[in-house]
């Protein structure tokens, strides 16, 4: 079964690779990390999903490295605009730095073309309809094949749209984290763009990943999201529970629950969930084709849910990057 994304045919499971390099406390091995890439296309993965961002290249340069034999088995999606400059972290879409960041990108990547580029964030000193009119520069160059936006409104993807055909908009999505809902889901359906769902597995949290918030590392980035806060953290835990039980009784993973559900919402929507490790890897691709009755969907809706979860998805400074509607505090 395979939905489209930039007029290609693809599973609709991807894989994220940020975590490859980023993320998510100690990274694994290179060695170790490009077998997950090497496995996951033998799996039947066809959409792999980086950023300028992750690793501060060293995501793109691992993908190029190690699949640039294999680049025809693959459709690569990556995203520039988010600079990390020291302690400073800000957007950058400026035209110039778009040109520049697709050429870097192209470089690490070992690749003439990226099907799918993002703009990470919106620059809000610079106006949608200018940074996609550079984007389009390279679509009609043959570098980029198509275009994509990252946690914007529907607001914003309108305007882009009107300067240049969006393909994708990429956004957090699953059943404890809702924003799309506000507006960018029926945007996309309307517009015939891919919404393309990153953290469907709500951080590792509806994949039973994690039960010890103590374990979370500094550098790990829910480290500092309010969702696992000392406070927070046992009543979201205690849904995750109930999200498991609903999970076993429905004779899957809660993992392979969470991706059904997201992909439930809609025809036009993808998932790429992320891993290190080669078992997750293969029960994330295991069940691409099971989706879960209406009565399942029901009991999931009404356990976890924007108003039953505890906590802001980003703290304070980091919503302040964030462009999607958000719902009122």
């Amino acid at each position: 079964m395979t939905r489209l994304l930039a007029g290609r045919s693809l599973n609709p499971i991807g894989l994220g690779c940020m975590g490859l390099t980023h993320g998510y406390g100690v990274p694994p091995a290179p060695e170790d990390a490009g077998r997950v890439l090497l496995a996951a296309l033998d799996l039947g993965y066809d959409h792999l999903d980086t950023a300028r961002l992750y690793g501060a290249g060293r995501n793109e340069e691992l993908i190029g490295k190690v699949l640039k034999g294999r680049r025809q088995d693959f459709f690569l999606a990556s995203k520039l605009g988010i600079v990390i400059d020291g302690p400073k972290r800000f957007t950058d879409c400026r035209p110039e730095t778009i040109r520049a960041q697709v050429e870097e990108s192209l470089r690490l990547l070992q690749t003439d073309h990226i099907d799918l580029y993002y703009l990470h964030r919106r620059d809000f000193n610079v106006p949608i309809e200018e940074s996609v009119g550079a984007m389009a520069e390279m679509v009609a160059a043959g570098k980029i094949g198509a275009i994509g936006l990252s946690e914007m409104s529907a607001e914003t993807l309108r305007k882009a749209h009107a300067t240049h055909r969006i393909a994708a908009m990429q956004t957090e999505y699953s059943p404890w984290t809702r924003n799309v809902e506000l507006g960018v889901l029926d945007a996309t359906r309307e517009l015939g763009v891919t919404l393309v769902a990153f953290s469907p597995l709500a951080r590792g949290v509806l994949a039973n990943g994690l039960r010890d918030r103590e374990t979370l590392l500094p550098d790990d980035i829910r480290f500092t999201q309010p969702r696992f806060s000392e406070e927070n953290w046992p009543h979201n835990l205690a849904l995750a529970d109930g999200f498991n039980a609903i999970a076993a009784e429905a004779g899957v993973t809660p993992a392979q629950l969470s991706l059904a559900w997201v992909l439930s919402r809609g025809e036009h929507v993808h998932v790429i969930p992320g891993t290190t490790r080669l078992d997750h890897l293969a029960e994330n691709a295991a069940k691409g084709e099971w989706r879960p009755g209406q009565d399942v969907l029901d009991r999931v809706d009404a356990l976890i849910n924007q108003a039953t979860v505890a906590g802001h998805r980003y703290a304070p400074p980091m919503r302040k990057t964030i462009d999607t509607e958000d719902f009122a505090a």
